[in-house]
């Protein structure tokens, strides 16, 4: 499987090669199961296009586009310098990477948001993301569950967005799960 191969498209939105180059450092580590499987469990969450074999890639897919056309606009890119907005992409890139746990687990982990967060904490000295980078990133993926922070199974809560930044991973996560959605795809899971 050739990960960033399938997270071509995405990756070339990155603009520092520094960046870009880390991303791809990043991407290498991401579980096998995150290519493979749907977005929901359940299929309760997500848009159709997000349902079945691959449907968390093109969710993801579909996060790091809305990400890209709000920072395609005047506003966004007078709100976030060229680095944050590198950096914004990348914390959407990555937010759910490992959604059903280290090890595959059958059903989403509530706590996931922290897992990806350490695991990339966990990667930096692979990297030449500085301290301050890896915050960035890890604080804007900690908090992209928003206002559903909390679950009935688990005493684990979760941060909520509070930054600028934090509220826009939180947004574009949030875009891409709405049913109202309908992105098409072409045979490469790539956006059409």
């Amino acid at each position: 499987m050739n990960k960033k191969e399938m997270l071509r498209p995405e990756i070339d939105m990155i603009q520092n090669e520094k960046y870009k180059n880390n991303l791809k450092v990043l991407i290498d580590n991401i579980p096998d199961y995150f290519f493979e499987i749907p977005a929901s469990s359940t299929g309760k969450y997500h848009p159709e296009f997000s349902a079945g074999p691959q449907g968390l890639l093109r969710h993801t897919k579909v996060a790091t586009r809305i990400a890209n056309e709000l920072l395609s606009l005047e506003c966004y890119q007078e709100m976030f310098t060229k680095e944050e907005q590198d950096l914004l992409k990348i914390a959407v890139i990555m937010h759910d990477t490992l959604k059903c746990g280290e090890i595959k687990e059958q059903y989403t982990r509530f706590d996931h948001p922290l897992l990806v967060a350490n695991n990339i904490k966990k990667q930096q000295q692979e990297t030449t993301f500085t301290d301050e980078e890896i915050k960035f990133i890890t604080d804007a993926i900690s908090s992209h569950m928003g206002q559903w922070n909390t679950n009935q199974y688990s005493n684990i809560v979760l941060p909520k967005p509070k930054t600028k930044y934090q509220i826009f991973v939180h947004t574009c996560d949030y875009l891409s799960s709405k049913k109202f959605l309908n992105v098409k795809f072409d045979n490469n899971n790539n956006i059409i």
